[in-house]
């Protein structure tokens, strides 16, 4: 943890490109919250909100495999930029959103966000290592890992306060005004975000996401790694379920927001206290098998919970696992993919996360409104447990890279 915050302190660009992903993340669910709260009221259906989720989660998805072929191509820190403004014109779009004839423009403006954030996450993850030194990369990924954490528990449960007190509206302009801010973080980061380039002729996008593909499916390793999150993926409908979850025990919007602030608390905890697992890479594979079924089992515990603050302890204990599940695998592929190909793969990646995500909530929203809301969650829940289950089965004879760059304290010299 020293070593973590000290990086913070010590290097100022990844500091600005931190704070920059800060306000982004605590943008996202300054909408979002406000949003699935504001669409049951106005229309009177769960289903608005399951597909403004999957609008998101799937938009993203199907950009992914060309936004990563972007962020290999072009100035990243352009790329970020132009992502954060597009996002708050989008926004906008959102103070129009006032009656259920409305409601549609909803998806609209969440969508164009979407858009955004598919350009946005494959240049920011493939732009960390360059803005660290090598022995910082370590710290700076679990520093990093704790932004889409700490945000959700601050922009969620201050999502839920503000909407409750103030009302959804309020949420949007406060949106705006960050994103705004992470538009001039992002500028001020003064280190190139990627390596220089050969000055041969770049691939077309085609050729490039195939040269990727190639990359990863020659290394069975890399190929366990980028199937990782689709497990809690898969799961992910779950979301859908929350503001019902906090209706059925009274708790409303403020439960809600609490929900998915316990969500990311989990996300932001499990990274910092798993951290000395990066060091040991014969732990990794384990490691993100036990995260994905510990994600199942807590949303099994959650379908069944008759007490609101057994839910909420439960949603901690999930997210925990899902997000070390996440920075456990990003990490890796930090460390062992080449950097002119890193957006690629971290686009890869994203696309099948997203795209898991994007399923489940699909699925969930087509069966929300007609079957109970615990078997909607159990169901989302076994699937991450069976998914865990098979993927660890099919990758237990994969052994630590020797080329990781870090050394294994455990492996024999």
């Amino acid at each position: 943890m020293p070593q973590a915050l000290s990086v913070l302190t010590r290097n100022r660009d990844f500091r600005r490109l931190f704070s920059a992903e800060l306000v982004v993340f605590g943008a996202d669910w300054f909408v979002m919250v406000p949003l699935l709260v504001l669409l049951p009221e106005l229309t009177g259906s769960g289903v608005w909100g399951a597909m403004v989720l999957a609008a998101d989660t799937g938009i993203n998805a199907l950009l992914l495999p060309y936004t990563g072929t972007i962020a290999d191509r072009l100035d990243r820190r352009k790329i970020l930029i132009a992502a954060n403004f597009a996002s708050f014109l989008a926004v906008l779009v959102l103070f129009a959103v006032r009656t259920p004839a409305t409601a549609w423009l909803a998806i609209v403006a969440v969508g164009a966000m979407a858009v955004a954030k598919a350009f946005y996450s494959p240049a920011a993850s493939a732009a960390l290592p360059n803005v660290v030194d090598p022995d910082d990369l370590a710290a700076a990924n679990t520093v990093a890992g704790s932004a889409w954490g700490t945000m959700t528990v601050v922009g969620a449960s201050l999502g839920g306060v503000v909407s409750t007190l103030f009302g959804p509206y309020v949420c949007f302009a406060v949106t705006a005004a960050l994103l705004l801010a992470g538009t001039v973080l992002t500028s001020l980061i003064r280190r190139p975000l990627q390596a220089p380039r050969s000055g041969g002729e770049r691939p077309r996008t085609m050729r490039a996401l195939v040269e990727a593909l190639r990359y990863i499916g020659a290394r069975p390793r890399l190929r366990a790694l980028v199937t990782v999150k689709s497990a809690v993926g898969l799961g992910n409908g779950v979301l859908t379920v929350f503001p019902l979850i906090a209706v059925a025990h009274g708790a409303g919007a403020l439960g809600a927001g609490l929900l998915f602030a316990l969500r990311g608390a989990g996300a932001l905890v499990g990274p910092l206290l798993m951290r000395p697992v990066l060091n040991r890479p014969s732990w990794l594979l384990p490691g993100l098998a036990l995260s994905m079924g510990l994600y199942g089992i807590g949303y099994l515990g959650v379908a069944f919970s008759p007490w609101f603050p057994l839910v909420l302890v439960l949603v901690f204990v999930a997210h925990f696992a899902g997000g070390t599940n996440w920075i456990l695998s990003n990490y890796a592929l930090q460390s062992e993919v080449p950097d002119e190909l890193r957006g690629r793969v971290f686009a890869t990646d994203m696309m099948l996360a997203t795209l898991a995500i994007a399923i489940s909530q699909l699925g969930a929203g087509a069966v929300i409104d007609h079957v109970d809301q615990r078997f909607v969650l159990a169901g989302c829940a076994a699937i991450t447990l069976i998914y865990a289950i098979v993927w660890r089965i099919a990758t237990r004879r994969l052994a630590a890279p020797r080329h990781s760059g870090i050394p294994d304290r455990d492996a024999s010299v």
